[in-house]
């Protein structure tokens, strides 16, 4: 069940062995903004397990990856990418946790696939014959007839002195008529509306066809489709939430947080400080019911590009007396998948044997688990005991500045340049251990 929101994680599926992190990241990042990328593989042999994740900026970005790259192909095997769904209930049932009664399974080669569709297509489970087949792309796929049947037609826009018997003389050189009704306040005046009630679905769509926006008298006619109550409402409350989801998509995309903002900055010092970015649409410092700062707030730009202009100039930059955070605002779902996926990631690395992870680029993309751990290869030390009276008292990670490995550190979302240097007595440090040496 996809969400109000989609979260920005994608699940990437159908992947060739051979695929690292750097071609998903490489693939991705040329539809949109990426934040890390994971290969998922075998926690011992350390072979792809044929799927990953993507995690985007916004879901706007992740929306458009779907769009543009499922069955798309890498490593010329077309892969699968959809959203990812962290609850495994989400992913397998429908409104109350029912099942939708149908299902998917990823092989990892076509040839198991269709030895799958060969013995399993036709079998009976739990006293049910199922259907198992090549998954065909929804867009793809062609039904016979999809076109919905009724007979049941409604019509509003009735002048007061239309009859039953106008409307069935108007409407029955369409087809056989079961009946007309005009509805009636209790005094027996029309309500404006009505129904027809055709014996063949053909007469119906006809008869829209030919009245729907037709002139009856003094009013221009409305027909449609009868609908339930319960229908109307379902069609009206998705239209609803489509639109919703629609703005929601294209506001977040546009819409950055800002955090760490001196007290002394107002609404417009806000605004005019990140105008320098693009055309602001609104900015807005939080604050308590005192109207004391809560020191974070928001400011939504026009174009996405804007947004992201603004988080790659401003972040960590001074503005009066504190640097500032800056970064694309996120719906409480999207961080709460975002902070899964990169757990996932985190204890999926803690799970991998000790080296370097596959598809490692140092100059390139580091992904936003924790790097991979370095031994520290220590010198020998003669007459050790001697060395450890010497020492005692001292602290002990004075050892590590004997190493030429850097320390690891864990890439921050939005400043995955910085990184920790050495400790200030660094020099001094390594002269007094030479020097007891």
């Amino acid at each position: 069940m996809v969400p109000t929101v989609p979260s920005p994680a994608l699940y990437v599926g159908d992947l060739h062995p051979d695929v690292m992190d750097s071609h998903l990241f490489d693939l991705f990042s040329s539809v949109g903004a990426v934040t890390s990328v994971r290969v998922c593989r075998d926690t011992v042999s350390g072979r792809s397990l044929g799927y990953g994740y993507v995690n985007c900026i916004s879901s706007q970005d992740a929306a458009q990856a779907i769009e543009k790259l499922n069955h798309a192909s890498l490593n010329g095997k077309p892969i699968r990418v959809m959203w990812s769904h962290r609850d495994p209930e989400a992913r397998n049932s429908g409104i109350d946790g029912k099942s939708k009664g149908y299902g998917f399974v990823q092989f990892d080669s076509e040839e198991c696939a269709n030895s799958a569709i060969e013995k399993l297509n036709g079998s009976v489970i739990d006293g049910k014959k199922i259907y198992v087949g090549n998954f065909i792309k929804k867009s793809e796929r062609v039904l016979p007839d999809s076109e919905p049947k009724y007979t049941n037609l409604y019509m509003k826009n009735l002048d007061d002195d239309i009859t039953e018997e106008l409307i069935q003389l108007k409407f029955s050189e369409f087809g056989k008529i079961r009946n007309v009704i005009i509805a009636k306040d209790a005094e027996g005046n029309s309500k404006g509306f009505g129904f027809v009630n055709f014996e063949n679905p053909d007469s119906a769509r006809r008869a829209i066809k030919a009245m729907n926006g037709a002139q009856l008298a003094s009013k221009t006619l409305y027909v449609g489709r009868a609908q339930k109550k319960e229908e109307r409402q379902e069609i009206l409350r998705r239209l609803f939430e489509e639109k919703r989801e629609e703005q929601l998509r294209k506001n977040m995309a546009s819409n950055v947080y800002v955090k760490n903002i001196d007290d002394d900055v107002d609404d417009d010092a806000l605004r005019e400080h990140f105008s320098q970015c693009g055309n602001i649409i609104s900015a807005i410092v939080m604050r308590d019911d005192k109207g004391i700062s809560k020191g974070f707030g928001f400011v939504c730009y026009s174009k996405p590009e804007e947004a992201r202009r603004s988080v790659n100039t401003l972040h960590g930059c001074m503005f009066l007396r504190k640097p500032l955070y800056v970064a694309i605002a996120q719906r409480k779902e999207d961080r709460k998948a975002q902070l899964q996926l990169q757990f996932a990631q985190h204890m999926g690395l803690m799970n991998q044997t000790v080296g370097p992870r596959p598809g490692w680029r140092p100059s390139g993309f580091v992904s936003a688990s924790r790097p991979p751990f370095q031994p520290m290869q220590l010198p020998v030390v003669p007459n050790a005991q001697r060395q450890h009276r010497q020492s005692r008292g001292q602290m002990n990670g004075r050892m590590l500045s004997q190493s030429d490995h850097s320390i690891p550190h864990i890439c921050h979302l939005h400043q995955l340049d910085h990184s920790l240097g050495p400790p200030k007595d660094f020099n001094s440090s390594q002269a007094s251990f030479m020097h007891q040496k």
